[in-house]
């Protein structure tokens, strides 16, 4: 079992790996494509954090994700001026970024559960919906990983602000396979 400091540089799985286990076991990647979606490349952290997970045992604590959409841009704005629509696709598109860089550090098919998302929503002071909003991201991870797999523990809270003005970020926990 490797620490959580050596996950980081030991565990990236390579391109070739990759695509190698992808064609033993490919029943997420199916399941992606079914639903029509394509991982962007996993994003780099936008702060003085050296990683985006960290390995502890069997465990993957995953980094807060951005709303980055297919150009680049970001989902901005405090929800109570967006709609819970917008927020709800804002957390689907970090749930996707987060599972881009699950796939990249261990492989999506090594999930053996997500264990808990915590969502944090940029909100007016009288937008109480924060919980539709993160659906976004929790309906994602059942779609993807089936009821079993995929149903989690949950918190939803809002703010006043995030960083770069986004209007949701998503941390997540993943039990991994031994």
């Amino acid at each position: 079992m490797l620490s959580g400091l050596m996950f980081s540089a030991a565990c990236r799985v390579s391109p070739l790996r990759r695509q190698f286990c992808r064609s033993f076991s490919s029943t997420i990647d199916h399941r992606l494509k079914e639903l029509g979606i394509t991982l962007p490349p996993p994003g780099a952290p936008k702060a003085n954090y050296g990683m985006a997970c960290l390995a502890q045992g069997n465990m993957l604590y995953v980094s807060g994700h951005l709303p980055v959409r297919d150009d680049g841009s970001l989902v901005v704005g405090r929800l109570g001026d967006l709609s819970v629509e917008e927020g709800y696709e804002g957390a689907r598109l970090c749930g996707i970024n987060m599972l881009s860089t699950v796939d990249d550090r261990v492989g999506l098919d090594k999930v053996k559960r997500v264990t808990k998302i915590f969502g944090i929503v940029n909100s007016t002071l009288d937008f109480e919906e924060q919980h539709l909003v993160l659906n976004g991201c929790s309906d994602l991870m059942i779609e993807v990983f089936g009821k079993e797999r995929g149903y989690h523990a949950r918190s939803a809270i809002g703010t006043n602000t995030l960083p770069l003005g986004m209007a949701v970020e998503v941390e997540g926990i993943f039990e991994l396979e031994e």
